[in-house]
């Protein structure tokens, strides 16, 4: 999530606000009359997933009608019995996601938040419930991915966590949750989320050098390790995805107003970057981490503009061995690029060339308005896409809300995303 969302949560959470360890509703605030303002629009460019030919393993999003009597806000998603079955074994062919067998896979999924902060924040690991029975509410209505987002030090066991929440503890219960949504026939995605290096330059989402808060790169320090640690707790398990670090944004380092050369020889090699205090692990040395742990696993990379601007992510395609990069991709109503005909010229162009995985989609009106019109428009080119994000007490407020309740009660917001599920039957 960008970091203006990210921290206005990160602040609630800090405040032990009770709605953040329940599912009921959190305080009202006005979070959501000051996103557009605060939020700087954002560039763009670039997805994946073209033609192909073969079976296509999609999400099933049939469900029973619901009454048109009860409101969408608080009306429960209409359940769908789909097929069990373990997770599909990925990998990339040509600009397709494909299964072991070949068959091309396409993903609708959310994301699920609170793993990044709730273990460096000491109130837990999971924001809500993280059992069978909450993920087979998710399976119930179509969805084939979750995107967890993870923190480094609480992965690490850094001396500052808590460590009833970090260490070996943090990764036993990331691990048991994997197993759980790949059991279910959903694809996990691992993203690096929040990581330590101090940065107070442009667009900082906080001073402190622990991580608590979005930096603009990660830190080699702690990243390397950290990935070589993940890849190596799910290596042969091809049902998981790497997101290599959450939404970048180097090139705001390097100057005020940007600068995309920098950034994208930031983005790509690290190490010494213009306005960040710490060497940072680009994103070559971070594939290289992963595959020199061995794993195969898909690897997806966001762009800068905190994933949003993706023009120069082929010019500075790492270099990968296994051949199984995909493009990552953010959009929200309040980015620069956020017509179609911005989709059509900057981001089509390399769906083309490498799968595309939309990592995180939504907008900040608790509506529908523009995520329907986006996932139109990624469906016509077999885009994947995860909705941010299935947690009950943001409703809205502390940012793009799915759900009221893990029972599957949606916002607005919520609602929307559910009818285009539905759509893909």
């Amino acid at each position: 999530m960008r970091l203006s969302l990210m921290t206005a949560y990160r602040n609630r959470k800090a405040e032990k606000d009770p709605a953040a360890q329940s599912n009921r509703e959190p305080r009202p605030r006005s979070l959501l009359q000051t996103l557009s303002a605060r939020r700087k629009p954002l560039g763009i460019a670039a997805l994946a997933a073209g033609a192909a030919t073969g079976a296509v393993v999609a999400v099933a999003a049939t469900s029973a009608s619901t009454p048109t009597s009860t409101p969408a806000s608080t009306q429960a998603w209409a359940p769908t019995v789909t097929a069990e079955g373990a997770a599909p074994q990925l990998h990339v062919s040509g600009n397709k996601l494909v299964s072991a067998s070949g068959q091309i896979v396409t993903l609708h999924g959310v994301d699920r938040s609170g793993t990044e902060y709730e273990c460096v924040q000491d109130h837990g690991i999971f924001d809500g419930p993280s059992g069978l029975s909450s993920i087979s509410e998710m399976k119930a209505y179509g969805i084939n991915a979750v995107r967890v987002p993870l923190n480094e030090a609480c992965w690490n066991g850094e001396s500052y966590v808590n460590p009833a929440y970090s260490g070996s503890r943090y990764r036993q219960a990331v691990s048991a949750y994997v197993r759980q949504l790949n059991a279910k026939g959903i694809v996990a995605i691992l993203d690096l989320h929040w990581t330590d290096g101090s940065y107070t330059g442009s667009a900082s989402a906080c001073s402190s050098a622990t991580a608590t808060c979005q930096k603009p790169m990660p830190d080699a320090a702690e990243a390397i390790p950290f990935w070589a640690s993940v890849a190596k707790t799910f290596k042969g398990d091809d049902s998981v995805i790497f997101d290599l670090f959450n939404e970048p944004y180097p090139e705001k380092a390097a100057a005020p107003n940007g600068n995309q050369a920098e950034g994208w020889q930031c983005w790509l090699h690290g190490g010494n970057c213009p306005g960040i205090s710490y060497p940072v692990a680009g994103m070559q040395s971070m594939v290289d981490a992963v595959r020199s742990a061995g794993a195969n696993n898909v690897i997806m990379l966001g762009g800068l503009e905190w994933s949003n601007d993706l023009t120069g992510w082929l010019a500075h395609k790492p270099v990968d061995p296994d051949h199984n990069l995909a493009a990552s991709w953010h959009s929200y109503n309040f980015n620069a690029c956020s017509t179609k005909s911005c989709w059509s010229s900057q981001i089509a162009p390399v769906m083309a060339r490498v799968p595309l995985i939309a990592g995180e989609i939504g907008e900040n009106d608790c509506a529908d308005s523009y995520i329907s019109p986006l996932t139109a428009w990624l469906n016509s080119k077999a885009g994947n896409y995860l909705a941010w994000t299935w947690n009950a007490d943001f409703n809205c407020s502390s940012g793009p809300g799915l759900i009221t309740g893990y029972n599957g009660h949606p916002t607005a917001y919520g609602a929307g995303y559910e009818d285009v599920l539905r759509g893909l039957k």
